[in-house]
């Protein structure tokens, strides 16, 4: 996928997970978490960066990016936060820094609240967190998965395309665009596209939204102000739930601040994170 692989595996009972590890041993290990309908590659500038520094750990969730896509696959935020938690385990981390976008958020929130999952601080980017979410194309698909799964390869591809262009912000650059559609468009991704947006159900926030007050760990909320997926209120009203939480602003930023404000938001970033070792 335009020169980012993931070369390492992780069997979890949802699916074969695929990851890597970036940059130097020493330094407190940061993990990247992605978002819907993304996967690691949206973070390869951010990790890159990050990882001139310290180990810098991304993987893709069951059912997205390069992991492993199947029928009847669980893909839901229970099952993602249950296998991040395993993860963590696997990898041996003690108190990594996380920082986590969209669903990713809500991933990362479930682990810490409901799995035990233990992080140093928490950096959440235009975190899927707070009801009510998903856009009125969202529920049609999810309410009528099975009708849009029957649509032919070429107008999959253009609905796919045409949906990732809606996160505000300037722009994508083409070239960004077709790496982010092109995990949804074969034979095994076509399904993957609408099972993941048929199991997003809201209960799986309310479970931990009433939690948020007990994260007790340095929290930094990024938002960027032209997400047209997750308005910017929803900023202030996360931040106001987190004790202690900071919020960073990103101005003219859509839903994806890692493509549309990738140094601003490295460098908020790297201030965060230094400051947790």
């Amino acid at each position: 996928m335009s020169g980012w692989e993931l070369t390492r595996t992780f069997a979890s009972d949802a699916g074969e997970v695929r990851w890597d590890r970036l940059g130097a041993s020493g330094g407190r290990p940061v993990v990247l978490l992605h978002g819907t309908p993304w996967s690691s590659y949206t973070w390869r500038a951010v990790a890159r960066a990050l990882a001139r520094g310290r180990p810098v750990y991304v993987w893709d969730m069951p059912g997205y990016g390069q992991s492993e896509k199947r029928a009847g696959q669980d893909v839901s935020l229970g099952a993602q936060g249950r296998v991040f938690a395993e993860l963590l385990a696997h990898w041996r981390l003690d108190g990594p820094l996380v920082v986590a976008h969209d669903f990713g958020g809500a991933v990362a929130l479930r682990a810490h609240l409901l799995h035990d999952a233990a992080y140093r601080a928490l950096a959440l980017v235009d975190p899927v967190a707070l009801a009510p979410w998903g856009s009125p194309f969202f529920r049609l698909v999810r309410d009528h998965a099975p009708v849009f799964e029957q649509l032919p390869a070429a107008l999959h591809t253009a609905l796919v395309r045409e949906y990732i262009t809606t996160t505000g912000g300037p722009g994508l650059h083409p070239a960004v665009l077709d790496a982010l559609v092109a995990p949804w468009t074969d034979a095994a991704g076509r399904p993957a596209f609408y099972r993941q947006i048929a199991q997003a159900d809201q209960r799986f926030t309310d479970e931990v939204q009433g939690r948020y007050g007990e994260v007790d760990l340095p929290v930094l909320v990024c938002w960027g102000t032209d997400d047209t997926w997750i308005p910017v209120a929803k900023a202030h009203e996360l931040a106001g739930l987190i004790p202690g939480a900071r919020l960073e602003l990103f101005e003219g930023a859509g839903h994806l601040v890692q493509e549309d404000a990738p140094a601003e938001l490295t460098a908020v970033l790297q201030t965060f994170l230094d400051a947790q070792e």
